[in-house]
């Protein structure tokens, strides 16, 4: 990480790592990484800056360079701006065999980008994810934190123009 701007975490988010910090040994306190990177972005615009990564590294007391490869490695981590709205479609193999890519293909031409970009009125980041969870549910996005199953093109519409 570059030299950069020193920014401090909130009291609240300092409680919330704690949380996740009481769970492990002392020793152990990078294993709270995940559930601080989450408390993080969730508290600053949905991606994390370089400055935060290296207040989140101070924090927990690590190396910065173990807080950035964790937060480029995981695909639900935003090292920079994102939309209102992040869609991401699942595109393991029990939803793309249920028409993923179908629906992957329909949100590309509607909101006129690809996977990992941002619309110019910044409302929607759209990402492929390797694996939601949801298998039972095929083809299905998450939207933010929602999940939405047994999608079709005409669903994905209505899904789309219910957000606000």
């Amino acid at each position: 990480m570059s030299t950069i701007e020193k920014i401090t975490l909130s009291n609240q988010i300092k409680i919330d790592i704690d949380y996740w910090l009481k769970k492990f040994p002392e020793t152990q306190r990078q294993s709270a990484l995940l559930g601080a990177l989450h408390i993080v972005q969730d508290g600053h615009q949905g991606y994390l800056t370089d400055s935060l990564l290296e207040a989140v590294a101070d924090y927990i007391g690590i190396p910065k360079i173990a807080v950035l490869e964790v937060a480029s490695f995981y695909m639900m981590y935003d090292l920079k701006p994102i939309g209102k709205f992040k869609l991401y479609v699942c595109t393991n193999i029990s939803c793309q065999l249920r028409g993923s890519d179908q629906i992957m293909h329909h949100l590309e031409k509607k909101l006129k980008i690809h996977p990992g970009e941002t619309t110019k009125d910044g409302m929607f980041t759209l990402k492929e994810f390797e694996c939601l969870g949801a298998c039972t549910g095929a083809p299905m996005m998450q939207i933010n934190k929602d999940y939405h199953e047994n999608l079709t093109p005409e669903k994905v519409d209505q899904i789309l123009a219910n957000l606000k």
